[in-house]
């Protein structure tokens, strides 16, 4: 449950000011009810202000009067802190990691060229006039630039990565490479996985007779079976 910012001062207000129960009091701020009492009884160790919790928008009169009228009744928030999120803008990259950046944009333009510019930036978290002049080699640190995985260098994941490039080959329309070099091995390892089967297959079936694997019919052993 949401709590108020300051539920000391808070909790010292609605001792002041209502006729609250110290339970509902200590419900709403999260504190002990002792906490509460030592409130009331100015035992705290240091005289606290009150904050007003109406004004500060965590509780209304109306929640109030509901309080004071149910004592079995629990104050609750009109709604929880807004939380603050970042949902446009460019990536934030910590400033240990801004030097690699260059390095990661030149293996994405080296490896996959597809990529636009704007995909890049929005990866990297850099502008379309740092990935152009890498492009275009006339960066003012291009001799020291060296191309290097932007997943390992910790500037994007692999799943970012390998989005963005999907995503690029099909508006490029470019096929997916298709690895065909463990095709043998599979045909083989498939023709393994059936002899196993088979095999298992009949020794159920004898299991079932009452025979053992390598009989024939009647308990003579077949000499052509181990």
């Amino acid at each position: 449950m949401a709590q108020p910012l300051m539920p000391h001062a808070t909790a010292s207000w609605l001792v002041d000011n209502t006729a609250l129960s110290f339970e509902q009091i200590a419900a709403f701020c999260g504190l002990h009810i002792l906490e509460i009492q030592a409130i009331a009884d100015d035992m705290a160790a240091t005289k606290l202000t009150g904050r007003d919790p109406v004004r500060a928008g965590e509780l209304t009169l109306a929640e109030i009067e509901k309080g004071q009228a149910d004592p079995n009744y629990r104050l609750a928030m009109p709604k929880g802190p807004e939380q603050v999120r970042r949902t446009k803008g460019p990536r934030y990259t910590p400033v240990s990691k801004r030097q690699d950046k260059p390095d990661g944009i030149a293996w994405i333009i080296r490896n996959h060229p597809e990529v636009s510019d704007g995909q890049i930036s929005k990866l990297i978290g850099t502008t379309r006039t740092t990935i152009a002049a890498i492009r275009d080699r006339t960066h003012w640190n291009i001799a020291n630039i060296t191309p290097k995985d932007p997943v390992t260098l910790g500037l994007c994941s692999q799943r970012e990565l390998d989005a963005i490039v999907a995503k690029a080959a099909k508006a490029a329309g470019i096929e997916a490479p298709v690895d065909d070099r463990l095709e043998g091995d599979r045909e083989a390892l498939i023709d393994e996985l059936r002899t196993q089967r088979d095999a298992a297959a009949r020794a159920a079936d004898a299991a079932l007779s009452g025979e053992t694997p390598g009989t024939l019919p009647g308990g003579f052993i077949d000499p052509f079976k181990k």
